[in-house]
């Protein structure tokens, strides 16, 4: 079988064969070669070198009209050419030992201010000893225009959803294994608006037949009449029509908030390949938005995912705690019926591969934002339900919990009883193996050198995986799923492999709280942990960037991020700080926070700080902030505490005033939440609790504040208003505090895009060395202070 390649930008041809490129890489020219091609980077000769750091170094950037060698906005580019892997499919071709491998990958292309997308083959053979041998099989080639793409259950079609850059018309395209195409213009058939191609709703499903395609739309809305040039002016439309119109006109539609503020009502919709006829699925109740649709055995209904939207929306992005529920929807009674927990918060469903076992996962309604979930499974004929894995408060060295708000799309072993997920386990992010009938756990990947695997798909009992590091970019590897019960060890064969970057180094610091009181709460003695990134060259000792995560409920796992790694090439240690109420230490650790917000985080902070000071070669005397969100606001309180101790701070979208939130966050929820305050939907706060969320406010004690502060913020962020930074920015320039202000117009809360991150990191790395001092090369040519 051979995918016909869509049009494209050939990389590798111009680069020429493996062994040149192998060759370049040994002589130090393999990055000024991948800056021409959309793969960004070749194999080193061998996984093992690339791991014990022994790759040459890379280059810098000393290319004409560029700037200076090792400058931020160089470096920041330089550690931006690796790609990111973002989907996978495997082909089985004839004799089922020999597979094909098909990935869509992406970077920043800063010069053109674009991500550029392009695929990659591979063949993927079993050998005799049981192992595996994998190959590169075809050119990349770009991607262009697509919003999603799905391939079917054999492996023999995919489908691919584009839009037309003339018209903006939505495009679905089948391609079949000899080349051939059918093409549907959605948009032109006019039973729905956008498409969802991102974000919790979407989903392109193949029914078993693999004859109909299940998505999810936006609901159209009625278009109003244009006036024709010979209608008379009033004469054929009532009073009572003229002014229900004009109500419609300007009546508001309730979203989604952050990053999905252009969703509010979504559908399933059905197109059947072989008719091209398009269905907008009825029968589900009007209280609930569909979404992560597929069709159940035999191809009799649609499994779904409903949330209630009343008697309002709230923002959904990073919220595993709405209320949301499973259904399945006969298609022949048009009966809708519950699958999961009254009541719960349920996500993710997928269908093992005999169609007889429903795995998802549930959580709690309310609370915290993000939180430890569990694994349940319904087995279809009886329609019993088990909880697979239960949520852990305490974790184990075994087992710390599930934290993923999503289960990879084929997770399923061939036998129907595994299933293979990627979740944090306290500052790393492990792939684990879950026996549904032992309820057993597996971590497949504990110990491994890189800190983060995220599985991309399982199909024949094959994993196709990345892993990487904060010093080690992402590497595409697969490896055969032994027999249940001999998993371990895992033989992981690299497919795409990178180089680690030379100048990284890191190691995970665990950071315990010391006793308060003679009878301690068991919050007060938890351990959390950070990780340290440190330039491995230059003179110690180093200055040092202090990271607190956002959410409060997220976490820095152990991944690759350009920028940190950027960081520490520009001479600085970063310390990446996972708090208590950081995802990865238990449901207990996540509650703890609670009513703690600006107390027991920042305090975490600091103590964390004051641990790498003591024990590792860094610079006391120039320490600086570097954080967003509910980072920033914990970053603010330190700025308060010890006006004297941090010379420079670089913010995003900044939490500074809490009582201003309620009106204008996607999340007003948290604002109560997050101060052991309850929340309904009707809730309006008294006197005392405003007062209590002001107190806890930075902005009420801002005066304090000595420290040059950077602020950047996106004009459309839903989650956090940008009028919070505006009025801080105004409060420190009023009182002579050195203050910039970067507003994006376009940008959200995450400050996402390809040209906008690109500026804000230039930004506040400027920032960073003007305040704490330009670092200088030592006689290896690696910055140090």
């Amino acid at each position: 079988m051979r995918w016909a390649m869509g049009k494209g930008e050939p990389c590798l041809a111009a680069l020429g064969s493996r062994e040149q490129l192998e060759g370049w890489h040994r002589r130090g020219r393999w990055r000024r070669a991948a800056s021409t091609c959309l793969g960004g980077h070749p194999a080193v000769s061998s996984p093992q070198a690339a791991r014990r750091g022994t790759a040459r170094p890379m280059a810098t950037g000393n290319q004409p009209g560029m700037e200076a060698a090792g400058g931020p906005a160089a470096c920041y580019r330089e550690l931006s050419q690796f790609p990111a892997i973002t989907r996978a499919a495997l082909g089985a071709a004839a004799g089922g030992q020999t597979f094909l491998l098909y990935t869509e990958c992406s970077r920043p292309d800063l010069p053109r201010r674009r991500l550029l997308r392009f695929s990659r083959h591979y063949s993927v053979r079993r050998t005799d000893g049981g192992g595996l041998a994998a190959s590169r099989t075809a050119l990349s080639a770009g991607i262009h225009n697509q919003l999603l793409s799905q391939d079917s259950p054999t492996g023999q079609h995919r489908a691919v959803l584009s839009r037309c850059p003339r018209q903006g018309h939505e495009l679905l395209e089948v391609w079949d294994s000899g080349g051939r195409s059918h093409s549907v213009d959605l948009t032109a058939l006019g039973k729905h608006g956008e498409v969802y191609t991102e974000g919790p709703f979407a989903c392109l499903a193949w029914s078993q037949s693999e004859t109909r395609l299940l998505y999810v739309a936006e609901k159209s809305r009625p278009k109003h009449r244009p006036p024709c040039p010979w209608d008379v002016p009033r004469a054929a439309r009532s009073a009572e029509e003229d002014e229900d119109e004009e109500g419609e006109q300007f009546l508001y539609h309730e979203d989604w908030g952050e990053a999905l503020s252009t969703r509010s009502v979504p559908i399933l919709c059905v197109l059947d390949l072989e008719s091209s006829s398009l269905s907008v699925l009825e029968g589900i109740p009007e209280h609930l938005s569909p979404g992560q649709a597929l069709w159940s055995p035999g191809d009799r209904g649609v499994v779904f995912v409903g949330w209630w939207h009343e008697p309002f929306r709230l923002g959904l992005s990073a919220c595993s705690n709405r209320r949301s529920e499973i259904f399945h929807l006969d298609l022949s009674s048009g009966c809708c019926e519950l699958l999961s927990a009254e009541n719960g918060a349920a996500c993710s469903p997928r269908l093992s591969p005999d169609s007889q076992r429903l795995l998802y996962l549930e959580g709690a309604v309310g609370g915290p934002h993000r939180q430890c979930l569990r694994l349940c499974m319904l087995t279809w004929q009886t329609r019993q339900t088990v909880t697979v894995l239960d949520v852990v408060q305490e974790p184990t060295e075994a087992f710390a919990g599930l934290y993923t708000e999503v289960l990879p799309p084929r997770c399923w072993a061939a036998d129907s009883r595994r299933a293979v997920l990627s979740t944090p386990q306290r500052s790393r992010t492990d792939l684990l193996l879950v026996d549904t009938e032992a309820a057993t756990v597996t971590n497949l990947t504990a110990g491994s050198p890189e800190g983060c695997w995220e599985l991309l798909t399982l199909q024949w009992d094959l994993l196709v995986a990345t892993c990487s590091a904060p010093h080690h970019p992402p590497s595409l590897v697969v490896a055969v799923l032994p027999p249940a019960g001999r998993e371990l060890p895992l033989r992981w064969v690299p497919v795409e492999d990178t180089p680690t970057v030379p100048g990284v180094t890191w190691k995970t610091l665990t950071v315990r709280p010391s006793c308060s009181g003679q009878s301690p709460a068991a919050h007060d003695t938890q351990d959390f942990e950070a990780l340290l990134l440190s330039p491995l060259d230059g003179t110690a000792p180093h200055p040092l960037i202090v990271c607190p995560h956002g959410g409060p409920h997220a976490i820095f796992d152990a991944r690759w991020r350009p920028s940190m790694a950027a960081l520490c090439r520009l001479g600085f240690a970063v310390l990446l700080v996972n708090y208590r109420g950081s995802l990865g230490f238990g449901q207990a650790s996540i509650s703890s926070l609670l009513s703690r917000v600006g107390e027991q985080d920042v305090a975490d902070t600091q103590l964390a700080v004051e641990q790498a000071l003591h024990s590792e070669p860094l610079d006391p005397h120039r320490l600086a902030l570097l954080a967003g969100s509910h980072g920033a606001f914990i970053a603010l309180h330190l700025l308060i505490r010890e006006p004297e101790r941090y010379q420079a701070c670089a913010l995003r979208g900044p939490v500074s005033n809490l009582p201003a939130l309620l009106g204008t966050s996607d999340i007003p929820d948290w604002r109560y939440t997050s101060l052991g305050l309850p929340y309904s939907f009707e809730r309006v706060p008294c006197a005392e609790e405003v007062a209590t969320m002001l107190l806890r406010s930075p902005i009420a004690q801002a005066a304090q504040v000595r420290t040059p502060v950077l602020l950047c913020v996106g004009a459309r962020d839903r989650r956090v208003s940008p009028t919070q930074a505006l009025e801080l920015y105004r409060l420190l320039r009023a009182r002579g505090v050195p203050a910039r202000l970067l507003w994006y117009p376009e940008g959200g809360h995450a400050l996402t895009g390809v040209e906008t991150e690109a500026d804000v990191f230039k930004n506040c790395a400027r920032w960073l060395l003007q305040h704490l001092g330009q670092p200088r090369q030592d006689r290896t040519g690696q910055h140090s202070p």
